[in-house]
């Protein structure tokens, strides 16, 4: 599967991102409706996997490109991504009930530009190494301003600056989970990048949940349908955002990810029902974020290497066949 357009896939992950919007409000009243926020996390991951197991029965795509895979010789850490995915939600199921969402929001989207920046530079994303160009920087640094206005506002908790730096280090690892799984996907198949993150982070969580004794609650599960959903969500997330990095990089996915949110949690502010209705710094945030991804673009061109090159001494071949010094 050729990557697409850079336009194309950064709308993909656009709507990608408002589907997160949706997953994150489904999972929150869940995990409050049951009195734990983790055991929200359990059913979102449980219900992906339970769709990805579904679709290794129906999708011979998802088959053939976990047995390419099984040729491609990935080196293993190649494979952890999901547990960046892992690392995120379990971190904002502790740290937002202290920080706040705003606080918490912030910190997570500063460490994912930075962390965005430096995968790209590092050239872990099938794309290939980007260079840290002025505008890319720029753009990551807008990014951030953005989303701090869109939470004007909000109600800020205790500033513990080690919650913080824990909620910046998990948007580095958002940023580690979208590059890696765009090397699994680019080795395979997207279905079968979207396989691997499941089986990566569901054990993650369900092992966090154990030793943290989520499995000891007896809840009342709501009959709510729509706070269910979050596992289907999840498999679309997934597969948006490796569209996303096969195309343009994870810095400019992410934030395209990230206005995408914003343009979701303005929807739901709206159309639901007894919600705040329009938010002009949230609706001015999600406008500054798209800016961001185009000015984090500007003068970028993905690397373009010689089939007749050679791999140098201690290089490395890329998972879609090109080769890096």
């Amino acid at each position: 599967m050729r990557p697409l357009p850079p336009a194309a896939a950064l709308a993909l992950v656009t709507v990608g991102g408002v589907a997160a919007a949706a997953q994150g409000a489904a999972n929150a009243e869940l995990g409050e409706r049951v009195g734990d926020p983790v055991l929200g996390a359990v059913v979102n991951n449980a219900g992906g996997s339970l769709l990805i197991l579904a679709g290794l029965l129906a999708m011979p795509s998802m088959r053939s490109g976990l047995v390419a895979l099984r040729r491609s010789r990935l080196p293993w850490w190649s494979y952890l991504g999901g547990l960046g995915g892992a690392a995120i939600v379990l971190i904002g199921a502790y740290v937002v009930p202290v920080l706040g969402v705003a606080v918490f929001t912030i910190a997570q989207v500063a460490g994912g530009s930075v962390g965005g920046l430096g995968v790209d530079r590092a050239g872990l994303a099938p794309v290939g190494r980007l260079r840290l160009t002025v505008p890319r920087v720029a753009g990551a640094l807008l990014g951030v301003v953005a989303v701090g206005l869109a939470q004007l506002g909000q109600p800020v908790g205790q500033l513990a600056l080690g919650l913080v730096l824990l909620a910046v280090l998990g948007g580095f690892a958002v940023a580690a989970q979208a590059a890696l799984n765009g090397r699994v996907a680019a080795a395979g198949t997207p279905a079968a990048g979207v396989a691997v993150n499941f089986a990566t982070s569901t054990p993650a969580i369900l092992a966090v949940a154990a030793l943290a004794g989520t499995f000891a609650v007896r809840p009342a599960w709501p009959d709510a349908w729509y706070l269910y959903t979050g596992g289907l969500l999840g498999v679309g997330i997934v597969s948006c955002l490796l569209v996303g990095v096969r195309s343009v990089g994870v810095l400019r996915t992410g934030l395209a990810l990230v206005a995408g949110q914003l343009a979701g949690a303005l929807l739901l502010d709206v159309l639901t029902a007894g919600g705040p209705g329009l938010r002009w710094p949230v609706l001015a945030g999600a406008l500054l974020t798209l800016l961001a991804v185009a000015v984090a673009g500007r003068g970028s061109r993905p690397p373009r290497v010689s089939a007749t090159r050679r791999v140098a001494p201690g290089g490395n071949r890329e998972p879609d066949g090109r080769l890096v010094g």
